[in-house]
Order: structure tokens, then sequence, then C-alpha cells
């Protein structure tokens, strides 16, 4: 039975406040590409976290949607990565950064190019990943809670949705057509929630 705090939405009609910036803990880091028959995944080795008021969450994995899940005011980009963390009572927070089509992108394409032959098998990458190259130079965001994307959707988790988008070339946007030309899950009822927009 599915709650009444599933995501994505459409972010709209957001209570502007202050908020806490999000601190982002990130190193460069081992990874490995795994095409697991939903998304191209990338699992990153322990040591990067994210504190959001005062509470700190591990990184787990992040992974791309096309087209973006989350709406903003109505409005769907090409792509969004979604950072997954989770604390030490297996509660989620996932950073959600929106990707727009522009220059490329050098971490997608690092990606990119250790993308598996064949689906859900890992490939381990030579050189490291620096996560905090995804993040947009802007760090204000919308947040609310949700659940996650993909079964089994379970509830609880904390949304953190930037606002500036990042960018990725037209074909760094193609590559991934081409294995997932759609793996967005629809827009789902807000219900009520309160969404912080924050200034």
């Amino acid at each position: 039975m599915l709650g009444k705090r599933q995501s994505p939405i459409d972010i709209r009609e957001g209570i502007p406040v202050q908020l806490d910036p999000i601190q982002f803990d990130y190193r460069p880091s081992n990874f490995r590409v795994i095409d697991n028959g939903h998304t191209v995944q990338v699992n990153v080795e322990p040591g990067n976290g994210i504190t959001v008021m005062g509470h700190r969450y591990e990184l787990l994995q992040f992974h791309f949607h096309r087209p973006s899940e989350e709406r903003i005011n109505g409005r769907q980009y090409e792509m969004v990565a979604h950072l997954v963390h989770k604390d030490l009572d297996g509660k989620l927070a996932v950073v959600a950064v929106l990707m727009d089509q522009g220059k490329a992108h050098p971490l997608v394409q690092q990606v990119w190019n250790n993308l598996p032959l064949e689906k859900n098998s890992e490939q381990g990458a030579m050189t490291q990943i620096d996560l905090t190259q995804l993040l947009p130079e802007h760090r204000h965001y919308y947040t609310y809670m949700g659940s996650l994307t993909t079964p089994p959707s379970s509830e609880g988790g904390l949304w953190m949705v930037m606002k500036q988008p990042a960018g990725m070339s037209r074909e760094q946007i193609g590559v991934f057509s081409k294995l997932y030309p759609m793996n967005a899950r629809p827009v789902q009822s807000a219900a009520g929630r309160l969404i912080k927009d924050g200034q």
C-alpha cells in the first residue's frame, strides 16, 4: 500500500524560508558503475556524506533519471542525478541535481567512460571521482519529505532538490538515452505536503 508521501512531485507553492546550507563532505573516491536494469548507478566507497540540520548521512550511491523526475513549477529537465544518503538509523536523504543541456560535464563523462558492457555487472573505475563536481555553484534548495522513486518506494526520506541545474552535453544525454530513453517515475500527488523553498 503506497502512502501519501510518494516522490517525485511537481515543486510549486513552496514556503520561502532561510534553510541551513547542506554541508557536503565529499572527497575524491573510488567508484564502480552498474547498469541495474532501472538506471545507471554509481556505487561510491565510504567516506562521503552530508550534514543537514545537524544530522549526518553517508553517501551510498548516485544514479540518473531521464527526464528529470522532479518538476519545478511544471517544468521538467533533461535529466536528474539522485545522490542517495543514509543515516545510522537507516533513514534516507536524497540530494537531487537537475541536469539541463549545456556544456559537457566532466564527472558524467567519467561515469559514461566506465559503463559496463553487460547489465547487472559492476565495473570498477581506474580513476577516482570527485563528487563536488556534480554540485551546482549555488546551493539553494527545495526540501520536502518523500519516498524512494524506485521499488520499494519506501517513505520517510528527506528530499533536497538543488535549485540551480547542472549542465550536460547533448551527446552525453544521448548516451543515457540509448540505454534508458525514459526511466522517470510519473509525478505523484503532493497531497498537501509542506515544501520549503530555500532563499
